[in-house]
């Protein structure tokens, strides 16, 4: 299977890395396992899990880089990702624009359709004395 290479994906103070499955080799370096079906949206408690885990990890590491990954790294690892940006106050839109400009391909309709009615609750945002959005 010809797979995409990892990409950086960086907006206001969060870093992430979309990748596909990790290697025996590099397992080590995930914390979390939330498995959930190919090519559906998340369930509510894998947002709320993984929300709290960013707002947690860039409050301890500013600067940071959060790695997440799917088998092929186009459906459900660039999803989570757009949800971060979402609770960061960017339209669903334009996180998947953003997303797809380094991640050709990322998305299905069924998820497209999630991402348009998910109503973020501002998990990750708050604006510091520059104007830019932070993790609480």
């Amino acid at each position: 299977m010809n797979r995409p290479a990892p990409v950086e994906i960086s907006y206001e103070n969060m870093r992430f890395l979309i990748t596909h499955n990790p290697t025996n080799a590099t397992l080590n370096k995930f914390t979390e396992d939330w498995p959930f079906d190919d090519g559906a949206p998340p369930p509510n408690q894998i947002v709320d899990d993984w929300l709290n885990l960013l707002k947690n990890k860039f409050r301890e590491e500013p600067g940071c880089c959060v790695a997440v990954h799917c088998v092929a790294g186009l459906g459900r690892a660039p999803v989570l990702v757009a949800l971060a940006l979402i609770e960061c106050g960017m339209k669903y839109e334009d996180a998947v624009q953003f997303i797809r400009q380094k991640r050709r391909g990322a998305f299905n309709s069924k998820q497209l359709l999630y991402l348009e009615k998910y109503r973020p609750k501002m998990r990750l945002r708050f604006r510091d004395t520059n104007g830019h959005c932070c993790v609480q």
